[in-house]
Parts: structure tokens; sequence; C-alpha cells
């Protein structure tokens, strides 16, 4: 066997030279950070701010986009009826209605899920917010076991440090 030649084109690496500057952002491309100020003074007094001025002419138009909105509406507009309502009207959300049941939150977390379930087959409560109820017990024992994780890796690092 023979020994392993480095291949020639390895021999006389070097790495490559720096980028060139990044190209800046808007504005004069011949001015740099420190240089005197091309427009000392500002922008002249009396000159309004384009921003502004879009902003105000879609103001100055609103009430009439809106009450064209209104009429095609009225006329049976779908589209546009769904535009005003959707604007005028808030969106309804669901809310999970208020139950009472049997619950030992003491029990163990599998009887606890079990007491959720006779209470569902019982129509006491209605299945979506026994599956909310079951996910929040379920997120409560999650946090139950971190914690009682933590707690023992605490007791093991201080017994580890004990013996040290």
């Amino acid at each position: 066997m023979t020994a392993a030649v480095p291949p020639p084109w390895g021999n006389d690496w070097k790495p490559a030279p720096p980028a060139a500057k990044p190209a800046r952002g808007p504005g004069n491309p011949s001015w740099t950070p420190g240089c005197a100020s091309p427009n000392p003074k500002g922008r002249p007094a009396g000159v309004p701010d384009k921003r502004l001025l879009a902003t105000q002419a879609a103001l100055d138009e609103m009430r009439n986009i809106v009450a064209m909105l209104v009429g095609r509406a009225l006329e049976g507009d779908t589209n546009a009826a769904s535009i005003v309502l959707s604007k005028v009207l808030p969106s309804v959300k669901a809310q999970a209605e208020k139950v009472n049941f049997e619950f030992d939150s003491t029990a163990p977390v599998s009887e606890q899920v079990a007491q959720v379930l006779d209470a569902v087959a019982a129509g006491a409560v209605a299945p979506d917010v026994g599956r909310l109820i079951i996910d929040s017990i379920k997120s409560l024992a999650d946090v139950r076991a971190t914690e009682e994780l933590e707690a023992r890796i605490a007791a093991l690092e201080e017994a580890g440090h004990a013996r040290a």
C-alpha cells in the first residue's frame, strides 16, 4: 500500500479575499456616513409628506366608497354585503358553556379523565367541552411531571455534590 498523495490543487490554497461592500439602501449613493449632509436644512417647509397625502385622499373618498358598498349590498350584491357585514358586525367567537358535574381533582389523572367521560356519557357535559377538559387535565399532568423531574434532578445533583 502506498502513502496517500495530496492533490496538487490543495497545496497552495488561500482564503478568498473579503467581499466588496454591500450595496447601500435608498438615498444618495455617493454620500457616506461622517460626511456633511447633502441637504442640511432638510425638507423645505410647506412640502407635504406623500404618504400623508395618499392617506388623506383615501379618507376623503371613504364616505363615497362605503355608500357605494351599502348601495350595492341593498341591491343584492352578496360580495358587497359580505364586505359591509364583515366590517360592521363583530365576528362571533365560540364560547364553551359552564358545566357542573362530580369531579375529584385529588384523584389520579386516569380517574379524573374517567370522571369527565362519565359526565359526557350521562349528558352533563357536551363532548367538545369534555375534550377541552381532558386536554386541560393532560396539560396539568405534563406540568406536574416536569416539576417532579426538576425536583428529582435537583436532589440527584445535591447528592452528587455531597459525595464530592
